[in-house]
């Protein structure tokens, strides 16, 4: 196989997550408008929401491994770090964009520190942990756990990343680094362990490509997927139903 061509079940899991999120999202929309009586913030769609977060960022820390060990083939570690931090900077910019709009849509609860947020941050962090290949499992989880247990701590709104939050703070998605970053680096750790080098290190299942395609698609433009979704759902939601949206 190619090293260089795109690993189709890496693009389709991350498609898969691309619909979770869509799909919570509408429902979320249905109540946030309330059109329906749904209810996210407990039960089934709260899990349900924490899975889809994990799933991608999970996929985000195995992408960065596959995208580090190409990148590194032909480039000096300076031009490597220089690249991840370029990037990471440029999603945390699109991050604050996400902010901007929020704040003019919303007023209240708008997004301060979201998944793009916490991608941009998690990327150019990255280039510190990719050293410790499948360890990084390990590093993950005591991230994992600190998240859990400074969610009850309150503190200034400067803390935010950090998964310290004011005492009234409320936002429509709120990522941080802490438990967040946890799932990038386990990402990691399982992505060493699978694309060693760039490299699938298994054999992957046969599955027919009428099936793996459509997410795999998805997968590809994730980011501009994320960026257009919430307001196509919501025009469509205040078509549908009549609601007034704006």
């Amino acid at each position: 196989m190619d090293s260089a061509a795109r690993f189709p079940e890496i693009d389709a899991t991350r498609g898969i997550a691309i619909l979770m999120m869509i799909v919570f999202h509408t429902v979320f929309d249905l109540s946030f408008f309330a059109i329906a009586p749904v209810n996210v913030a407990t039960g089934f769609w709260r899990w349900f929401a924490m899975a889809t977060a994990s799933l991608f960022l999970l996929v985000v820390g195995i992408s960065l491994v596959v995208s580090h060990a190409r990148f590194s083939r032909t480039h000096d570690r300076n031009e490597v770090t220089g690249k991840f931090l370029v990037r990471g900077a440029g999603i945390f910019t699109l991050g604050l964009l996400v902010t901007l709009a929020t704040l003019l849509y919303l007023r209240e609860g708008f997004i301060i520190f979201g998944i793009l947020h916490l991608i941009g941050v998690s990327v150019m962090l990255s280039v510190l942990f990719f050293r410790f290949g499948k360890y990084n499992i390990v590093l993950g989880l005591p991230v994992l756990a600190c998240g859990f247990l400074i969610r009850a701590v309150t503190g200034p709104v400067w803390l935010l990343p950090f998964g310290v939050m004011p005492a009234s703070f409320s936002s429509v998605d709120y990522t941080p680094i802490f438990p967040w970053f946890g799932m990038v680096l386990i990402g990691m750790g399982i992505g060493e362990i699978l694309y060693s080098g760039g490299i699938r290190r298994f054999t992957p299942p046969q599955i027919p490509d009428l099936v793996i395609r459509p997410p795999a698609f998805l997968g590809r433009y994730s980011l501009i997927i994320y960026l257009v979704h919430q307001p196509v759902i919501i025009l469509l939601l205040g078509a549908v139903t009549g609601t007034k949206v704006f």
